[in-house]
């Protein structure tokens, strides 16, 4: 998955500081769609990271009901607290 063809199908850009509130608003809501529609396990992790990272995640226990995954996002979490 690459991240710059993501941010361009969700948000139309691979520029997130361009886009205004609501784009971004839009995008996330279709990232969030799209999320909770796929089935591939690494798709669905890199989406649910990305979501992260915009801070519309849902909780680990919705999110992943495989406990294996569920502590791969608290890893990421705590790498991203580390950078």
């Amino acid at each position: 998955m690459d991240l710059d063809d993501q941010l361009t199908r969700h948000f139309g850009s691979s520029d997130l500081g361009s886009l205004s509130p609501e784009a971004l608003a839009n995008g996330v809501e279709k990232l969030t769609v799209e999320f909770g529609m796929e089935r591939d396990h690494g798709r669905r992790f890199a989406m649910w990271c990305l979501l992260h990272i915009l801070g519309a995640a849902p909780d680990l226990d919705i999110a992943f009901p495989d406990p294996a995954d569920r502590n791969a996002a608290r890893d990421f979490m705590d790498l991203l607290d580390q950078a």
